[in-house]
């Protein structure tokens, strides 16, 4: 039996915290293959390691002295492991990573090595065997994992040791350079070695106690998701969140081996399970979230037009400048493109004025004043009547409708609102249907 435990940045921020670590682990001989973050912030005054990490490479690229910088980062690590009292030579790689600073070194390079330092003196600490992920995680060049490769040096890897610690984030090309996954990707890196290892289940451990119902900062004490399914994660994660890489599904997915989100602070508690077989039916409501700034194109053709051949068209003009569309709710004559505002800030007009080139397009109606707030629970599909009521929610408290999407299978509803009504809407959908 393995289990795959990944500790994120918060986790790791100092000493105390790597104690905390090692109780967790050597409860547990199970938990024989760990995967590190980089050191978050020790405060809300503190920076995370791979923000400044990032913040090197940019003074680097311009020229710009980072020494005050570098030795920020350099302390951080010498206070963990002086107190630790540990003897792994980071410091002679930290002289060597310092020496090699140049304009034309590898951003992915140095930003890893935040996670690199941080699993060796994990490593040492367990007493658990180091394994950088560059000789275990393999990428194509078009960034994707390679499974075959991986799979095979996993294999390799278990036939000589059976407990290690492995730097999340990254992995190598083919020509063993370093590749990042996008920001949070340790998360993916837990993933990815749970799926190679067969394990039975992934432990994801960060600061909260699994996941909330809605956003602390908008309703007051939200309920903690006792169980949540692959599929609404999904939807969760991409309509904003702040809950879990979303890239960390598809790996875990493919197996059904289950995720639980754990709080190292206090790693009794029972945290979220993630998995395909989630048994709690008592509550209708997984999750509400949702995200602000969308702005609304809507297409009206002409009536004797067709109204696929228009889509077609607009579709095609979306894809030339490399559009994405959350959303197209439409009616007979009429649809409507939801697009999150920043992706439309500088070829807006250039793309309406493409649209209206069409001679098949009467008018097209431009609404920049959108929020987006999704209401997510695999329940939902088995009680009637959900969406009459959230509708009623909104009239009662003198909320405007601007977008209504749901899907056949009703795992999840998005409604449009205006910006400045975006926390009003939540806090009402959760006081009438959170219980």
């Amino acid at each position: 039996m393995i289990k795959v435990a990944k500790f994120g940045g918060s986790s790791l921020a100092t000493s105390e915290q790597f104690k905390k670590i090692k109780d967790i682990i050597f409860k547990d001989k199970t938990r024989s293959v760990i995967v590190v973050s980089a050191p978050g912030k020790k405060d809300d005054s503190d920076h995370k390691i791979t923000d400044l990490l990032y913040l090197i490479y940019a003074h680097i690229k311009y020229g710009v002295d980072c020494t005050k910088i570098f030795n920020i980062i350099k302390e951080r690590y010498l206070e963990i492991k002086n107190n630790l009292g540990l003897k792994t030579a980071i410091e002679e790689e930290f002289l060597a990573l310092e020496k090699s600073f140049s304009k034309t070194m590898s951003e992915e390079f140095l930003v890893s090595r935040g996670e690199y330092f941080c699993a060796k003196l994990m490593a040492e600490y367990l007493n658990y065997d180091f394994v950088d992920a560059k000789d275990i995680v393999f990428f194509n060049y078009e960034g994707k994992i390679d499974e075959q490769k991986t799979t095979d040096a996993v294999k390799k890897l278990f036939l000589i040791s059976k407990k290690i610690v492995v730097p999340g984030f990254y992995g190598a090309y083919p020509d063993g350079s370093i590749h990042l996954f996008s920001r949070g990707g340790s998360d993916v890196t837990g993933a990815v070695l749970a799926k190679f290892t067969a394990a039975t289940i992934y432990e994801n451990w960060t600061d909260v106690s699994g996941f909330l119902v809605a956003d602390p900062k908008i309703v007051d004490n939200p309920k903690k998701i006792r169980e949540i399914s692959y599929e609404e994660l999904r939807e969760l994660s991409y309509m904003g969140a702040n809950v879990l890489h979303e890239d960390t599904i598809f790996p875990v997915q493919e197996l059904d081996i289950p995720i639980n989100i754990k709080n190292t602070n206090r790693p009794d508690e029972e945290g979220t399970v993630i998995s395909s077989k989630c048994q709690d039916a008592s509550q209708i409501i997984t999750g509400i979230t949702g995200k602000k700034l969308y702005e609304s194109i809507t297409i009206i053709k002409k009536p004797k037009a067709s109204k696929i051949q228009v889509i077609q068209n607009v579709l095609d003009i979306l894809e030339k400048y490399n559009i994405n569309i959350e959303h197209i709710p439409s009616s007979i004559d009429t649809f409507s493109l939801i697009i999150e505002r920043t992706s439309l800030a500088k070829q807006k007009y250039e793309i309406i004025a493409e649209i209206k080139k069409n001679d098949n397009v009467q008018d097209v109606i431009v609404d920049n004043d959108i929020a987006l707030i999704a209401i997510v629970g695999r329940n939902m599909a088995t009680k009637p009547g959900i969406s009459a009521k959230i509708f009623s929610i909104f009239g009662q408290n003198d909320i405007n409708i601007k977008v209504i999407a749901q899907a056949s299978q009703e795992l999840s509803i998005i409604i449009g609102v205006a910006n400045n009504q975006f926390e009003k809407a939540i806090k009402a959908v959760y006081d009438c249907l959170i219980v």
